[in-house]
């Protein structure tokens, strides 16, 4: 019989002179009562999987599990992503640290193409175990992600990055039909800032050449775990998982590594306006 674990981020803290705590994974400390339960065997248990010595401490180690304080580890533990494959594309510096950052987690990581993405996009292979993660050490040009933005509807995910002078922009992972893409992304922050106009002639490469900073190693590697963290979100079981990862919109400053982020809903359809002068008489 497989004995019952202590969940990842929890321990059991014994207080000199006091009554010993659970110290849960979010940090919390809850005072433990373990009755007749010898306390180091429970211990001993928890930790360092010796079978329960009597009803006592079964009983206790039972508690912790039903409190979601101990687990009993399956015969094989995959990472977070195992089943799931990340194609991604790109620029090398940021896509290799994510590479390997999703493949640490248990996925399947491919290089996909523009060519590959628009198939995807089509539907063709289309699989919601797959995203598509698409990373540019510069501004992405208008259109650019246009089809890529078609993913969620067939079921395909869709997170991306660029970077804009010292700001590196992640954006919100998009999962399903009504997710923030990348249209959305550029309306709100057009209709965010008064220089709206200058913005979108920056976007569409009416500036001067491009002179970075670019990510450097630590740069590129916060980015990763960032991009990271959006997949654990998506992968996690449940309805509506990682929603929250789904309306976040995060900046990056490449000088101080410093991370702000920005909460972004989707913009609803909206229907044309009606052509000048075909109102009634």
């Amino acid at each position: 019989m497989t004995s019952s674990r202590l969940a990842p981020g929890a321990g059991i803290v014994t207080v000199p002179g006091g009554r010993p705590a659970v110290r849960t994974a979010e940090g919390e400390f809850l005072h433990l009562d373990t009755g007749t339960a010898d306390l180091a065997a429970l211990t001993r248990h928890l930790v360092g999987g010796e079978a329960a010595p009597d009803a006592e401490v079964a009983r206790v180690a039972a508690a912790f599990e039903r409190e979601g304080h101990a687990v009993r580890p399956g015969p094989e533990e995959g990472g977070a992503l195992t089943g799931r494959t990340v194609l991604v594309l790109g620029d090398a510096r940021l896509t290799g640290p994510l590479a390997r950052y999703a493949a640490a987690e248990g996925a399947r990581t491919r290089h996909a193409t523009p060519e590959h993405v628009g198939r995807l996009a089509d539907g063709e292979g289309a699989d919601a175990s797959t995203v598509v993660v698409w990373c540019l050490d510069e501004p992405a040009p208008p259109a650019l992600w246009d089809a890529a933005d078609r993913l969620p509807a067939h079921g395909t995910a869709w997170l991306r990055c660029h970077r804009e002078g010292a700001h590196l922009w992640t954006e919100p992972l998009a999962a399903a039909p009504g997710d923030v893409t990348s249209a959305h992304v550029r309306l709100r922050r057009l209709a965010a800032t008064s220089a709206h106009r200058q913005l979108a002639a920056y976007w569409a490469g009416h500036r001067t050449p491009d002179n970075g900073p670019h990510p450097g190693e630590a740069a590129a590697a916060l980015v990763a775990a960032l991009l990271t963290a959006d997949l654990l979100a998506w992968a996690a079981p449940g309805p509506g998982s990682g929603l929250p990862a789904r309306r976040r919109l995060r900046r990056v400053d490449l000088r101080d590594l410093t991370v702000t982020e920005h909460p972004v809903l989707p913009v609803p359809p909206v229907a044309p306006l009606p052509a000048r002068g075909s109102g009634p008489a």
